[in-house]
């Protein structure tokens, strides 16, 4: 999916405390955000899912369990960025400036988790990618994870069969 620059007609840009509460607040202000595209559920639906899984994984991971980091002024800080296109698509960015990620093509595999615990399943990336369009991921060790959620809305006014 590529969409040039200059066709996006509008965009917001947030930052979150990373802490798992905002897991929630920042799927609502994504999904706010992509309402005057005017979704079907299941497509905003879809979105909402994606944005959570790469929220709750620049927490989880790329800060080590924000649950756990200082709170307040001090917390460290999940960015996202919300850009909408005149074809009804919507680009989602998510970043962390956390740990980073050793080998994103290992970390995408399903199944695959760095965690000890045995609490995650290592499917955040496998969601990803099965509630988007697009799903793109940069990383650097100690520098943080970029996750880019690419996803296009159905033709305006299509009636279901």
């Amino acid at each position: 999916m590529k969409v040039r620059k200059k066709d996006f007609f509008n965009q917001i840009e947030l930052s979150l405390s990373a802490i798992s509460i905002n897991e929630s607040l920042a799927r609502s202000l994504v999904g706010t955000a992509v309402s005057v595209l005017d979704p079907t559920v299941e497509e905003l639906a879809d979105l909402r899912c994606a944005v959570s899984e790469a929220v709750t994984n620049a927490i989880v991971h790329g800060y080590k369990n924000g649950s756990d980091a200082k709170k307040g002024s001090d917390a460290p800080l999940v960015y996202i960025s919300v850009r909408l296109y005149t074809d009804r698509s919507v680009r989602v960015e998510i970043h962390d400036r956390g740990v980073g990620i050793a080998d994103v093509k290992k970390a995408r595999e399903p199944l695959f988790t760095t965690d000890e615990t045995g609490e995650r399943s290592g499917m955040g990336f496998a969601v990803m990618e099965a509630f988007t369009d697009e799903l793109r991921v940069y990383s650097r060790e100690g520098r943080g994870t970029r996750v880019v959620l690419f996803k296009r809305f159905k033709e305006e006014n299509v009636l279901a069969e």
